[in-house]
């Protein structure tokens, strides 16, 4: 499957912003799919992630209460709902795939990646 991930921009700190990650593909509903972000001279860091049929759902402390994962199967989408930004969310946050259903919060477990969309948080 090839993931491309959209929504990004430049926001004030508080503001919300949807992220979104389409799919190519007919077999996107068996994969795990995740939200990671980066930061120049950082690693590539996990947000949240979601299982294939959205029955658990998984966040990184740093974003619990006011970022939310979700899909949508039927239109190969999965979609970050952040909420309350603050200016360290600022990065380039990337959608990752796992075909296998794994959910994981280190980068080098996934497969498929989308190529990335940056968010600006200004305070």
């Amino acid at each position: 499957v090839q993931l491309q991930a959209s929504g990004g921009g430049l926001v004030q700190a508080g503001g919300s912003l949807r992220l979104s990650c389409a799919a190519s593909g007919r077999t996107f509903s068996t994969y795990a799919m995740a939200w990671f972000r980066q930061v120049p001279g950082r690693e590539r860091e996990f947000v949240a992630a979601i299982t294939r049929t959205g029955g658990s759902i998984y966040y990184a402390d740093s974003v619990k209460g006011r970022f939310t994962i979700s899909r949508d199967n039927a239109k190969n989408t999965v979609y970050l709902q952040m909420s309350d930004l603050k200016p360290e969310d600022t990065a380039v946050y990337y959608c990752a795939g796992d075909p296998y259903g794994n959910i994981a919060t280190m980068a080098f477990e996934y497969r498929s990646w989308g190529q990335g969309t940056l968010v600006t948080v200004s305070s």
